[in-house]
């Protein structure tokens, strides 16, 4: 006989948005299991050293994806209590109030949200708090309308400070980046790694774990529930298919049923469309919530490249450089005038960060770039195309069908920052592109809108064809953006979760 567990919510991830409903649900009456599908990553100097971390790839998933061409990639994803927020950067931007349109890029045109930056700006406001950013309002000229940030703005180091000035100097204009990083006057952050792509071992950061899952797990919330090591395999839904009834889980390497009145998703962009393709059955031979068929379609993840640029006589000390952003190609510079995207600084690369990259110049010069290069992410949107897609084939091996989009402008945004540097001082520029793998901002496989001919959800993330399956990761985004997603991601789950919250009987 299968063993049972029924609960009132089940929660499938435990990154930013499975956690933020749980942060909003776990005041209710509510049973609620969180399942994620790893451990926690354990607060250890290993996990936060570069060596060990860069050329060990200590805390890497080790999936195995496969491309259109069916050749195999490790995807940089990660399986922790968080989710793939336990090692983002903490850039915490939201999207510009035009992101939230249907407009021209040199690639082809977005899709417009289901409704304007101003119904989502008072949980933006939320999220931040939420997170603990810190930034400063109006110094970026592309900002939408908001209030203050929670936290003043993480100060710049020395010659972050210089370059600052030396891009004023040009006629742009940066700006702090907005972080949930606790740095600052009486902080947690002890600048020990870069951040990007690494995680806080001192808990300063503001990632899904630290935030939102740990005040409820160090309370003993009776009713919040955390199952690690939790893989669900398959929803199964009710006979007439109207919504879901239960997940398959293996857990520990015991397969056991979990039956829920509300299922959210929250996998991620990829992992969710994959589950529910692999669920189909008779009532839903596409996958479960496809009756559009675009269910896995529309995969984004921007373009990124990391610029290295140097001066080869002078040494860079800072140690903390991810504080400064430049939006002034955001919304255009491009001969035609249209939208480039972001710049910002990332974190102080490091030597054993540059031995495993493609290019030979910067494995053979990996440390005497390291200390004197400052290191840009420079970011441009990736525009919804239906033949970007998530797949699943009859062994359940995930394939990632991508092409660019865009690309012109994202390869014209690098000339551009390239530029920018050199007049700032680095005549040099080693622009390093990531590939394929590189997923760090997945979404759009799963969009919501009004119409359930265009959209998977409606624009509470509920899906058209079952009546209790929501998702809130970045599956839900119809267009990306050029900025990082993960404050957006918040603010809808913030929205979604009260939404059902206020629903509740009594």
């Amino acid at each position: 006989m299968e063993e049972k567990h029924i609960f009132d919510v089940v929660i499938i991830g435990s990154g930013l948005g499975g956690a933020t409903v749980a942060h909003v649900l776990k005041d209710t009456r509510l049973s609620i299991l969180i399942l994620e599908r790893g451990g926690f990553l354990k607060q250890e100097k290993a996990n936060w050293d570069v060596a060990e971390v860069a050329l060990k790839k200590r805390y890497d998933s080790k999936d195995t994806w496969y491309d259109q061409r069916d050749r195999p990639f490790h995807p940089r994803i990660y399986y922790y209590v968080g989710g793939n927020s336990k090692v983002f950067g903490g850039a915490a931007f939201r999207l510009r109030e035009q992101d939230f349109s249907s407009r021209a890029h040199e690639g082809g045109r977005t899709i417009a949200w289901p409704f304007p930056y101003a119904e989502l700006e008072p949980y933006y406001q939320r999220a931040e708090a939420l997170l603990e950013v810190h930034g400063k309002k109006g110094e970026d000229t592309t900002e939408p309308p908001r209030g203050e940030y929670p936290f003043p703005p993480i100060p710049h180091e020395p010659l972050i400070e210089k370059l600052a000035g030396r891009l004023r100097e040009q006629g742009l204009h940066p700006f702090h980046l907005p972080l949930a990083i606790d740095q600052g006057p009486g902080g947690r952050c002890q600048k020990g790694s870069p951040c990007d792509g690494f995680p806080c071992m001192v808990r300063a950061k503001g990632d899904a774990e630290n935030r939102l899952l740990r005040p409820i797990l160090l309370k003993k919330t009776r009713n919040v529930s955390l199952w690690t090591n939790a893989l669900v395999v398959r929803l199964e839904t009710t006979e007439d298919g109207g919504s879901v009834a239960q997940a398959r889980v293996v857990r520990e390497g015991r397969e056991v049923l979990v039956s829920g009145s509300l299922f959210i998703l929250a996998a991620g962009a990829v992992n969710s469309a994959a589950l529910l393709l692999r669920s189909k059955n008779g009532r839903h031979p596409k996958g479960l919530a496809n009756s559009s068929g675009l269910v896995g379609r529309n995969f984004m993840s921007h373009h990124y490249t990391v610029l290295l640029a140097f001066h080869p006589w002078k040494k860079n000390p800072s140690n903390f450089q991810k504080t400064l952003a430049v939006n002034d190609y955001y919304h255009g510079g491009s001969a035609t005038g249209k939208p480039l995207g972001n710049i910002q600084l990332r974190g102080k690369v490091k030597p054993e960060m540059l031995k495993s990259r493609r290019s030979w110049l910067l494995r053979f010069f990996s440390k005497a770039i390291a200390e004197r290069s400052m290191d840009l992410w420079v970011m441009s949107e990736d525009l919804p195309d239906p033949d970007n897609r998530v797949e699943v084939d009859e062994e359940g091996r995930i394939r990632l069908i991508r092409r660019p989009t865009n690309w012109r402008a994202h390869r014209q945004l690098v000339r551009e920052a390239k530029a920018m540097m050199r007049r700032a001082g680095y005549p040099i520029c080693i622009a390093d592109r990531r590939g394929i793998e590189a997923i760090q901002h997945q979404c759009g496989t799963i969009r919501f809108g009004n119409d359930p001919g265009s959209a998977v959800l409606d624009t509470w993330c509920r899906a058209f064809d079952l009546s209790n399956l929501y998702v809130v990761d970045a599956s839900f985004f119809p267009s990306s953006g050029a900025v990082n997603p993960a404050l957006t991601i918040v603010a809808q789950a913030l929205r979604v979760a009260e939404h059902i919250r206020d629903r509740l009987p009594g």
